[in-house]
This record gives structure tokens, C-alpha cells and sequence, in this order.
């Protein structure tokens, strides 16, 4: 079923109508607090959409004001937040470059290379929070979320058990990739401080998924600008006052983290807005851990299959004729994707929460809706800067360094950069699409296929064999993302949005360990006690 079907047709055909009142909307004539916000905008939505009465043109210009709404509120502090970690990294790496060159090689490779796969496990495994939590509050299942949220924790807590055996032996690890003695054993000092990290992760992702299913984002935001300073100062005590090094800038990182997670989860124990989510520690999260499990590592796969891409694209470069160059002009063009990219994962939130609020609700024209609406929200920002990257091609690189060279190299990559950027605007929102749908396996097959046996192949081939260097392997693997791109585009906009709907609910009733949704005058009587 198409989507202009969803959009014109009743949100529920009469003959399944008994199969979603189950869910009920939330009463109208008492005020929300806050957190209920998000179910009063979408109810408003699904609202307008059904109205045959209202004309096209109205309707849509109606529901694009109350969804933009919505997705601004979710992405922009998400954006914040995401850039604000990524400055907390940033900070330690430049730190510890200040004691020297070894040490800014230590650092980097560690930051790059050993936590990056950490981050994006563990960001990944946490993915599947964002997918039951979402739809969950959706369908105003409030009490499983926290149960969900603490299952997530221990299952994270027990994969960073073996991630800490892998970081204890990761100068061996180095050595046998053919990392230099020195640089391997400096970096194997900055990874052991990073250590207690991996432990701030398995609790962060998930407390961080919670909020976000519950449209409760500007915290974390102000906990993370908050947190910059601190650890700004932190890490300056220890590298340059009390002379702790590489050691004392990873451990200062790692400590960060753990304030980072420490006031999130003050602030949900405090909260009035996770009052109704949050009952306390129970032993019913230990309920259920296998089939957590699958989702959790069904998310996993998708996630770092998407983040070691790129990263093999920069391994490849290293074995061109000409690495340094290669190696120059292509960190200068992931860098600012990088940093462009914060943008659309900020949106990647936004979608998940959006969708899987949606479906939990039983909306699915608001669902099929806001698939739309945010794709085209961060399609159109992605477009600006990659014109702006075109227009300031030929002086980008003078921001990085002062070589004429390299910036010649840039300026012929720009080209690439701009159609990588145009592409990150789809494709990490398609991505927030299939979490909050549940689709994780069945994108994790398709990165499968897509980036590795598609991309990297032909990339090498046009690299090495054709000899078109740096600008053959980033085409070829921009050609595995196109057509990753192409493919999540067709299944998402052919979805049957209300066979999703059914799906959820039929997810919800598998993980929800029999509870019933809150009632409207459970509701009623819950504001009234608030």
C-alpha cells in the first residue's frame, strides 16, 4: 500500500477498527504536562491528515506546521548533543598533541580507531531501546520503558566486559596490524585510561535512547554543554598541572562521560516529565535478555557496518602510491562530512522517535507523514552546504593547512564531498526510519551487500587497478551508498504504514510482559496527582 493511500484513506479500515481502539488517545479536555506534549501534536496530526473535509493544499500546509514543529524540537538539541560529544573527544585528542607529535599519533589512534568501534557497538546495541521505547510510549505503555531502558543497561554492561579484555591487549593488537613499537605502546597508555568509558556507554545509550522516545531531548543538551568546561578544566589539571599524561587525558575523557551519565540519570529519577516511565530498579529487566539480545545485536550489525565504512575508505587510501597526500586531502574532506554529518544524525533521532511514536500510537498517516517531512527537512540542508563546499572548493583546505598541494587535492575531491553530503541527508534519515520501525536486520543485509560486497570491491578496483586513486575509491564506495540509498527509499515509501501499525503493536504485546496501556482515566487521574 502506497503512501498516498495512508494519506487519503480512514486511519483504520472498519473491519480492523476493534483491533486498534485498544490504544486509546489521550483526553482532550485535560491539560498535559509537558512530556504528553508529543501525543498531543500527533494525535492533532493524524487528526488533520483524516479530515476528507479539509482541503489537499490545507491539510498539508497544516500538518508540515505541527510536524515541523515536532522534528525541530527532537533534532536540534539531538544535534547539540551529538556535536558537543564529538567536542569532548576533539579536546582530549588536541590536548594531548600539545605534549608532542607521538602523543597526538597515540591519541589520535585511539580516538579513531580502537573507541570509534566501542562507540558505534555500543551506540548500535543501544539502538534497540530507541526502536521498543519509542513505540512503547507511543502506545502510552509507560512502565515498560524503564524496564526496557535497565534490560539495555545489562546487556551492554556485560559487552563491555569482553571490549575491556580487547583495550587491555590492544598494544599487542597494534603491533600485529603493523603499528610502529612507539607509537603503539603510547597509544595502548591512552586506550587504558579509556577503559572505565566503555562502562559510561553501556549506561549512556540507553538512558539517552529513553529520553529520546519521550521527545525529552533539551536536557541532555544543557548536561552536555555543561559538561564541556568541566571537562576542559579536568583535563588540562591532569595532562599539564599534575603531569599525568596521555594516561590522565584518556581517564579525564572517561570521567566526563561518567558526569554525562550521572546527571542524566538525576535528572530521570528527579523528573516530573519520567515520573510515569520511570518506577525504580526491578527484577523483571532481567526477563526477556535473549530475544533482547537479537534485536540489540541486530541494531549493532546495522549501525557499524554504516560506521567502519568510511573508515576502510581512509585504511585503502593508506595504500596508495602516494599515501601522504592521499592520507591529507581525504581527512580534511571527512572532516567536515563529519561535522555535516551531526547534522543529519541528529535527524536520524528525530525520525526513529517520530516513527515509533507514531506506530506505538497507531497513526500511520502521522508516521508516513513525518517520513516525508524530516527526509526532506535535512535532504534541503544537506544541499546547502554541499553548494557552499562547491563554491569554497578551491580555498577549503586552507582552514587545515597552508599547503598548495593538498589544497589542489581537496579541491578535486569537492566534488565527491558535495554528492557524500547530498547522500548523508537521505540515508541516516532512512536509517531512523528502520530503528523506529524495528527494520534493523533487514538493513543490516543490506549494508551487507550494499557497502561490502558492492562498494569496497568496486572502490578498490577503481583505486588500484584503474588507477584513479583516492577519487576511485571514494566513487566506488559512493556508489555501494547510492544504492543502499535507492533501496531503503523504495521499501520506505512503499511501505504499508498501517500493516507497521499492526506490527508494533503486535512487537509491544511480545515485549510489554503482559501490561495494558494506561487507560484515559489513568491518565486523567495520574495529571490530576501531578
Amino acid at each position: 500500500m502506497g503512501l498516498d493511500h495512508n494519506l487519503r484513506s480512514p486511519l483504520v479500515e472498519a473491519e480492523n477498527h476493534e483491533k486498534h481502539e485498544t490504544w486509546p488517545s489521550p483526553p482532550h479536555e485535560a491539560a498535559p504536562p509537558r512530556s504528553q506534549s508529543s501525543h498531543e501534536g500527533s494525535q492533532e496530526l493524524e487528526s488533520i491528515l483524516a479530515d476528507t473535509d479539509m482541503p489537499l493544499c490545507r491539510r498539508i500546509r497544516s500538518a508540515t506546521v505541527i510536524e515541523t514543529k515536532l522534528l525541530v524540537n527532537l533534532a536540534a538539541p539531538a544535534v547539540i548533543v551529538y556535536m558537543l560529544n564529538y567536542l569532548m573527544s576533539m579536546s582530549t585528542q588536541i590536548i594531548s598533541g600539545h605534549l608532542g607529535n607521538l602523543e597526538l599519533a597515540a591519541a589520535s589512534l585511539g580516538n579513531t580507531g580502537i573507541q570509534i568501534f566501542a562507540y558505534g557497538l555500543m551506540l548500535g546495541m543501544g539502538s534497540a531501546v530507541e526502536t521498543l521505547c519509542g513505540q512503547a510510549y507511543g502506545a502510552r505503555r509507560f512502565d515498560m520503558l524503564g524496564v526496557y531502558l535497565q534490560r539495555s543497561t545489562i546487556l551492554l554492561m556485560a559487552t563491555s566486559v569482553p571490549l575491556t579484555v580487547v583495550y587491555a591487549f590492544c598494544r599487542p593488537i597494534l603491533l600485529a596490524l603493523g603499528e610502529s613499537p612507539s607509537i603503539a605502546k603510547a597509544a595502548s597508555i591512552f586506550v587504558y585510561g579509556l577503559i572505565p568509558q566503555l562502562f559510561a556507554y553501556a549506561a549512556n545509550f540507553p538512558i539517552q535512547k529513553f529520553m529520546q522516545a519521550q521527545s525529552i531531548v533539551a536536557p541532555s543538551a544543557y548536561i552536555s554543554a555543561a559538561t564541556l568546561p568541566v571537562h576542559l578544566l579536568l583535563s588540562w589539571l591532569a595532562v599539564y598541572k599534575l603531569g599525568m599524561g596521555l594516561l590522565g587525558a584518556s581517564l579525564m575523557l572517561s570521567l566526563s562521560w561518567w558526569i554525562v551519565v550521572g546527571a542524566q540519570y538525576v535528572y530521570i529519577v528527579t523528573s516530573e516529565r519520567c515520573r510515569r516511565t520511570w518506577r525504580g530498579f526491578t527484577i523483571q529487566a532481567f526477563s526477556g535478555l535473549p530475544e533482547f539480545l537479537k534485536l540489540s545485536t541486530a541494531s549493532a550489525v546495522m549501525l557499524c557496518l554504516e560506521t567502519w565504512y568510511f573508515q576502510i575508505l581512509v585504511l585503502l587510501a593508506g595504500l596508495l602510491k602516494n599515501p601522504e597526500l592521499a592520507l591529507d586531502s581525504l581527512s580534511i574532506c571527512m572532516t567536515i562530512s563529519g561535522w555535516v554529518f551531526m547534522i543529519s544524525v541528529g535527524f536520524n533521532a528525530a525520525a526513529s522517535v517520530r516513527v515509533s511514536n507514531e506506530l506505538g500510537a497507531g497513526n500511520p498517516r502521522a508516521a508516513a507523514f513525518s517520513v516525508i517531512v524530516v527526509t526532506v527537512m535535512a535532504f534541503v540542508i544537506s544541499a546547502i552546504a554541499a553548494v557552499i563546499v562547491l563554491a569554497v572548493r578551491d580555498v577549503l583546505s586552507y582552514a587545515f593547512t597552508g599547503g598548495e598541494t593538498v589544497a589542489k587535492a581537496v579541491s578535486d575531491l569537492c566534488p565527491l564531498l558535495a554528492l557524500t553530503l547530498l547522500l548523508n541527508g537521505i540515508q541516516p534519515v532512512l536509517s531512523g526510519v528502520a530503528v523506529g520501525c524495528g527494520w534493523q536486520a533487514f538493513v543490516a543485509y543490506v549494508n551487507v551487500g550494499c557497502y561490502y560486497i558492492i562498494g569496497i570491491p568496486v572502490g578498490s578496483l577503481l583505486g588500484f587497478y584503474f588507477d584513479l586513486g583516492a577519487k576511485g575509491i571514494w566513487s566506488g564506495m559512493i556508489g555501494g551508498t547510492v544504492i543502499q540509498t535507492l533501496i531503503l527509499m523504495w521499501v520506505t515509501f512503499r511501505t504499508d504504514w498501517n500493516k507497521e501499525v499492526e506490527a508494533a503493536q503486535k512487537r509491544l504485546q511480545t515485549w510489554d510482559d503482559g501490561k495494558e496501556p494506561a487507560s484515559p482515566a489513568e491518565e486523567a487521574t495520574s495529571r490530576l496527582l501531578s
